[in-house]
């Protein structure tokens, strides 16, 4: 069985490309049970975007909380996805597992978009489409070291373990939700934001009606913090959520095998 966390379907694409490769299932950890059962020689893997050089929120969660019983000669591995630096995702699945006395034998990395919009420009769609066709060859190739039961960490662009001490301020911070934005001239009140947001931490609250927003509807960010996957944004049909004033101009993105706009 392999688990995966997608807010834009990455992580989704290579976690079912995988699977359909060896034989098995993926299925996303939003709606995955925590008890998982492992047969004679079934693998487990994990399929994660690299949130601030490390693990997401709930992927680091779903591990601590799942309730994992493996048998004989099972192979555990973490691919993580990633657009600039991979940092230490796969290091740091391995030591959430150690610390369930699960040993983990290899972790991989595969080179996509990186939907962080702060940071990154996404708005040339020929760029990006390029970056998810070359993507295809690195999944070929985890997809072989995995049939073949590969050991060790064969990641790239890895940073130290150790560095998550100051990795881990810098996340907390940037998961404040206060830094996310509406622009209600754009805004339809469709709430899909609020609907798909894996934490619960947007409402659609009433508004004044226009003729944009016929529903009178207006995302607000009620928890303080969020896994800071920017689903929301890029999901948003109408591109009317930006996080910090940074991310209009470098456009949205989403897996395009998944998601239609």
């Amino acid at each position: 069985m392999i688990y995966y966390f997608s807010a834009t379907g990455n992580s989704k694409h290579v976690a079912e490309r995988i699977a359909e490769a060896i034989n098995t299932q993926a299925q996303s950890i939003e709606t995955a049970d925590s008890v998982i059962n492992l047969q004679t020689d079934e693998v487990l893997g994990f399929v994660t975007p690299t949130n601030w050089n490390q693990l997401p929120v709930l992927v680091r969660e779903f591990i601590r909380k799942a309730d994992i019983h493996l048998t004989q000669n099972n192979y555990v591995f973490t691919v993580a996805t990633y657009g600039a630096i991979q940092g230490f995702v796969c290091e740091d699945a391995r030591h959430e597992l150690k610390r369930k006395g699960i040993t983990m034998n290899a972790g991989f990395s595969v080179k996509m978009p990186d939907n962080w919009t702060p940071a990154f420009d996404l708005s040339d769609p020929q760029k990006v489409q390029q970056q998810v066709d070359d993507a295809e060859p690195q999944i070929d190739e985890v997809i072989e070291l995995i049939r073949k039961r590969a050991q060790g960490n064969h990641s790239k662009n890895r940073m130290p373990y150790i560095l998550h001490y100051l990795t881990n301020p810098l996340l907390e911070h940037e998961r404040q939700t206060k830094f996310f934005g509406v622009d209600d001239s754009l805004c339809i009140g469709c709430g899909l934001c609020a609907k798909k947001c894996p934490v619960q931490a947007i409402e659609m609250k009433e508004t004044a009606k226009s003729e944009n927003n016929k529903l009178g509807k207006r995302p607000v960010w009620t928890a303080e913090r969020c896994a800071l996957c920017l689903g929301c944004l890029h999901r948003c049909p109408k591109f009317a959520i930006n996080y910090d004033n940074k991310t209009q101009s470098h456009g949205q993105y989403l897996h395009s095998k998944y998601y239609k706009k």
